[in-house]
């Protein structure tokens, strides 16, 4: 029998894949995470939130080890992220040690409150900008 949090995270990635992604990656000033498919070794593109601090960047998964893009970094840690429209080549790195509800309070706080409000295992993630 599904759980709540089952149901959540169907519900609320079904919306993301559907209707949210779609449009949020057509913006030029979101940032986007460029991942290669783990199964496809395609590039796989998904809209982020999250705060460039000097040469890393730093965001939160909702979905922990269940959203996709985790799921394709621990297969390929080699990621790319879009930032003010230019991309950056880097390093991906899971922090499951790091205090993810701490760590949103330091991102900007439209996509913090998304991610607290429709979240269920929340992972940080610090990607090492090459550049």
């Amino acid at each position: 029998m599904a759980t709540l949090r089952d149901i959540q995270f169907r519900v609320v990635t079904t919306f993301q894949r559907r209707v949210g992604n779609p449009i949020l990656g057509r913006l030029s000033t979101q940032q986007l995470l460029e991942t290669t498919g783990r199964v496809s070794g395609e590039p796989r593109i998904t809209p982020i939130g999250g705060r460039r601090v000097g040469n890393q960047f730093w965001l939160v998964s909702e979905f922990g080890e269940k959203s996709q893009y985790v799921r394709n970094i621990q297969a390929n840690d080699r990621v790319r992220v879009r930032l003010h429209g230019v991309w950056h080549d880097g390093t991906a790195h899971l922090l499951p040690e790091d205090d993810a509800r701490e760590r949103l309070r330091s991102l900007p706080r439209a996509n913090s409150a998304a991610v607290r409000l429709v979240g269920t295992d929340l992972l940080t993630v610090r990607v090492d900008l090459d550049h």
